[in-house]
C-alpha cells in the first residue's frame, strides 16, 4: 500500500505520501497549467486515491475465482481476499467542484465492482459568506439521492478539503435519511488544510479522512518543521477568506472555466 503521511490529527485523518499524486499534484496547481488540462490531471489524482481507498476502507471476503483456464485445468483457480462484490459503493457528487471527481471514482470503481452496486448521488451545495466574504456556512440547495445508504460504503470526493464544511454537511445529508446507517463513511480531498482535518477529526471522528497533500502554508516556520498537527496553534491552511494556501485556485472555477 501507499505510505501515508504521520501526522497528529487523530487515526481518521490519512494524508498521502506518494511521489506519484504529489506531483501530479504540483502540475495541477501549477500557473502553467491551463485550464484544457485540469480536469484529465484532477481525473488521473482520483483514479490513484479511490484505488487506494478502496484497498484500505472496502470490505474484503476470501474466495476462489476461476479463470479461462479453469476449463481446461481445475487446478486453475485464483484464491485469495477480493474486495466484497456485495457491498454497495455510493458516491457522492457535490456540485459543481465534485462531481468530475465522484466520476471518476465511478469509473474506476466498476472497473472491480458490480455496477449494480455502485451509485451516484448529487447535492448542489454552496458556501454561504458574510459581508466581509468570510464562509460561515454550507448551504444545500437540492439533492438527487438514490436511495437507502443502509451498510454502504459512502465516498465523498471533494477536491478541496478547506473548512470541512461540505463534508460534514454531506454527512447530515444521509443522516436525515433515517434509519439507514452505512458501513463507513469516506472523505477525499486533493488537497486538505489543517483547519479541515481538525474539524472533522473532532466532529465526524467516524469520517475516514483522505488527503493527496496537506496545505498549511499560512503557518509559522515552526509548526512548518514539526510534523502536521504537532502545534495547532501556529498551522493555518487558509487565507482571510477561507481560500486554501497554496491550494490551486478555485478548483470549482477551474474546472468549468467559468470566467467565459
Amino acid at each position: 500500500m501507499v505510505a501515508m503521511l504521520p501526522h497528529h490529527y487523530g487515526p481518521s485523518i490519512h494524508l498521502f505520501d506518494d511521489a506519484f499524486l504529489s506531483t501530479l499534484l504540483c502540475r495541477l496547481g501549477s500557473p502553467d497549467t491551463g485550464t484544457a488540462e485540469v480536469p484529465a490531471l484532477v481525473a488521473a489524482a482520483y483514479q490513484q486515491m479511490v484505488r487506494e481507498i478502496l484497498a484500505r476502507e472496502f470490505p474484503r471476503q476470501h474466495r476462489r475465482a476461476s479463470t479461462r483456464m479453469t476449463a481446461h485445468e481445475p487446478r486453475a483457480v485464483v484464491v485469495g481476499d477480493f474486495l466484497c462484490r456485495e457491498t454497495k459503493l455510493v458516491i457522492c457528487a457535490v456540485i459543481r467542484a465534485g462531481i468530475l471527481p465522484a466520476q471518476a471514482c465511478y469509473e474506476a470503481a466498476i472497473q472491480v465492482l458490480p455496477p449494480e452496486n455502485v451509485r451516484l448521488d448529487f447535492l448542489n451545495m454552496s458556501r454561504v459568506t458574510d459581508a466581509q466574504h468570510h464562509v460561515t456556512g454550507v448551504r444545500l440547495d437540492g439533492s438527487k439521492i438514490g436511495g437507502s445508504v443502509d451498510d454502504a460504503v459512502v465516498l465523498i470526493p471533494d477536491p478541496m478539503g478547506a473548512t470541512g464544511g461540505t463534508v460534514c454537511r454531506a454527512v447530515e445529508v444521509y443522516e436525515g435519511l433515517g434509519r439507514s446507517a452505512p458501513r463507513r463513511v469516506v472523505a477525499a480531498h486533493l488537497m486538505a488544510t489543517p483547519e479541515a482535518c481538525r474539524r472533522l477529526a473532532s466532529t465526524r471522528p467516524q469520517v475516514q479522512v483522505y488527503a493527496g497533500r496537506l496545505d498549511r502554508g499560512l503557518s509559522t516556520p515552526r509548526a512548518l518543521a514539526a510534523a502536521p498537527g504537532a502545534l495547532p496553534d501556529e498551522e493555518r491552511g487558509l487565507n482571510d477568506v477561507q481560500y486554501i494556501v497554496p491550494g490551486a485556485g478555485g478548483m470549482g472555477e477551474l474546472l468549468t472555466n467559468s470566467w467565459v
